[in-house]
């Protein structure tokens, strides 16, 4: 149920602001608007205000204004077959009018994007220590495709097929989209610079999809609270005791140190740490929970947090959405030169899960997982697609350039063109997203 009411109201939102874009643009240019409605027909409840019928339909995935005079075969004709433009229909508008009314709805996802990054930053941000700080290698995974391709700790990452990376979050992105695809990864060795093709593998496999090359930073996690009595108590560790390896097996998340714990119930284990910053060995032998072994600490990873004032949150605000619309742009290409696994893309079904586990986590989390949908929606929506705001947009530009305005069966077989698109990627998301579902995959073999 939580899932349902929070993908319902992410969903509900972003559609909203969508249409409202487009909705007061109109009114504001003088255009006539028929009906603003919230999902799709047939519609559930309605309720008219002047010229305009307000409703909810039953299929919430959309949603839409309709204009007086929108298409040709709406509009008046004289005994010659001429149209009779009424200045409040869509169609006796000067492009520039229109062009406006079909942009405000992208826009408005934008501006939302801006609003709910803003706030979320506001409220404080905290993330890994490492994220911001360029790709040295810390630790090589044993057995993983860049020991195979030779990359060492120490090696300082520049660039992914091609594309430079500054930062390690930089570097995960551009690693994460090409999971099972050949990628060049330059990096510098003692001040000189050398190339290795490698294949990242696949990790998440079933669901959300992504590539690693099994490389982490040097960052390891640090003790927060011990238990009075128990087995880290006995053995010596203290509050701020830095976990550099377990049994010789280098630890860089809290997430490693649970497992290399919960793997050996009462048997010892030798733990490397960083006490003030010296080097210190301690053996420990953790308890039996169940079927796990349990020490008796609190852990947390190496993070740093920021809570920028207003303004700041703002101008941060405004570098991120540019940041990551710069990446969807990016991914996209990425889909047409099959440098990107489509996998990368999600649809409504994945959508609803991610807002349920965001609900679950606060409003923080739902506020930003909003925020990222809203930057996709109102960038996907200004893709120059017929069916989309940006492929009405690039018709009427490519009249403009022509000095006329297309015939109706021009028009159509560009819309039909982009509506063969538009299916084409539904399919490609809804079959992710269904491969998502552990018992539907079992049932496609041939994945």
């Amino acid at each position: 149920m939580t899932t349902l009411l929070a993908f319902g109201f992410v969903l509900g939102v972003l559609v909203f602001v969508h249409e409202l874009g487009h909705f007061l643009a109109a009114k504001r240019v003088g255009i006539r608007v028929l009906k603003f409605q919230l999902g799709f027909n047939p519609t559930v409840v309605s309720v008219r205000r002047g010229d305009t019928e307000y409703g909810i339909g039953a299929l919430p995935l959309g949603g839409y204004v309709k204009m007086a005079g929108e298409s040709p075969e709406e509009v008046e004709r004289d005994e010659r077959g001429q149209i009779m433009k009424r200045s409040d229909e869509f169609l006796s508008k000067s492009k520039w009018e229109r062009f406006q009314v079909l942009i405000m709805g992208p826009v408005m996802n934008i501006l939302l994007a801006l609003v709910l990054t803003a706030v979320v930053l506001y409220q404080g941000v905290e993330k890994g220590a490492f994220d911001d700080q360029p790709p040295v290698v810390g630790v090589v995974t044993a057995g993983s495709v860049a020991e195979q391709a030779g990359i060492r700790p120490g090696d300082r990452i520049i660039a992914v097929g091609g594309r430079d990376v500054g930062t390690w979050e930089r570097f995960g992105y551009e690693v994460g989209i090409r999971p099972k695809r050949e990628t060049e990864i330059t990096f510098l060795r003692g001040g000189l610079e050398q190339k290795v093709k490698l294949t990242p593998a696949v990790v998440g496999q079933g669901r959300f999809e992504f590539g690693d090359i099994g490389v982490l930073p040097n960052a390891h996690p640090h003790v927060r609270s011990v238990q009075g009595g128990g087995a880290a108590d006995k053995a010596g560790l203290k509050t701020d005791d830095v976990v550099v390896s377990v049994n010789d097996q280098p630890i860089t998340f809290s997430y490693q140190l649970k497992e290399a714990i919960a793997k050996h119930p009462e048997q010892e284990i030798t733990l490397k740490l960083l006490r003030g910053g010296q080097p210190l060995t301690v053996q420990a032998t953790p308890a039996r929970n169940g079927k796990e072994g349990l020490l008796g600490i609190g852990i947390g990873d190496e993070t740093v947090k920021t809570k920028p004032g207003a303004g700041q949150a703002i101008r941060l605000s405004v570098e991120k959405n540019v940041e990551y619309g710069g990446l969807i742009f990016q991914t996209l290409w990425g889909l047409v030169t099959r440098e990107t696994s489509p996998k990368q893309l999600m649809g409504p079904v994945a959508i609803a899960q991610l807002s349920g586990e965001s609900a679950q986590l606060g409003w923080i989390a739902l506020m930003t997982l909003m925020a990222s949908i809203s930057l996709n929606l109102g960038l996907l929506n200004l893709m120059p697609i017929p069916v989309l705001d940006g492929g009405h947009i690039a018709i009427m530009a490519l009249e403009g350039i022509a000095r006329r305005d297309f015939s109706v069966r021009v028009k159509e077989k560009m819309l039909l063109a982009g509506f063969v698109v538009i299916l084409m990627l539904m399919v490609t998301v809804i079959y992710n997203d269904l491969t998502r579902i552990s018992w539907i995959e079992r049932l496609m073999p041939w994945r």
